[in-house]
């Protein structure tokens, strides 16, 4: 049995960001709670919380999208040494400029943090009736509540963003959103009746 220990390692030693302990396994747990067997992830990187969602089960599927082509291969690789490829398709492509027609019972926004708002924009129709849209990276390292500290103007600018999703996420009046305080920050939005 491959060991998910060893991508944990090549994602520290290669500055790959890849979900938090904490926040995965609520993922994991929220995935099998609630009977998810169709995903939708905006980010691969390398595959790693795509083959976690994998292997909780064999009748789960995901499709998960990468732009960045070193990523995108490394996710392959990784997917077929877990024996996933059946259950994880993964996508090279930029999530903003792809056409999905199918519909997912969840939703994983972990792409480009600047770009949240518009991925939720642009894949909420993919959406099953009861499914969830479930982001992480909401507080984003603990500076979206110290935003004026903040003097790299480029970084200033990327936490506003992710500040004026989670505006629009509060104010959303189609979907009932949760933030769970649990790795990164998480939010779960659900659609409403």
């Amino acid at each position: 049995m491959v060991c998910t220990k060893k991508l944990e390692q090549y994602a520290k030693e290669n500055k790959i960001p890849i979900m938090e302990k904490e926040g995965l396994e609520f993922l994991i747990t929220f995935i099998k709670e609630n009977n998810i067997k169709s995903v939708l992830e905006i980010g691969s990187a390398i595959g790693y919380s795509a083959i976690k969602m994998g292997l909780i089960s064999d009748d789960i599927y995901i499709t998960t999208i990468e732009r960045d082509e070193k990523r995108y291969l490394e996710a392959l690789k990784n997917i077929k040494n877990f024996n996933l490829k059946k259950q994880i398709k993964v996508i090279k492509a930029d999530a903003l400029e792809i056409e999905i027609k199918e519909k997912y019972d969840l939703i994983f926004i972990d792409g480009a943090k600047g770009q949240y708002l518009n991925f939720f924009i642009r894949f909420q129709n993919c959406l099953n009736e009861n499914g969830y849209i479930i982001t992480d990276n909401i507080n984003f390292h603990g500076l979206t509540t110290k935003v004026d500290e903040i003097k790299s103007k480029n970084l200033k600018s990327l936490v506003k963003k992710i500040i004026k999703y989670t505006d629009f996420l509060k104010n959303n009046e189609d979907y009932t959103t949760t933030f769970i305080e649990v790795g990164d920050g998480i939010s779960i939005s659900q659609k409403n009746k």
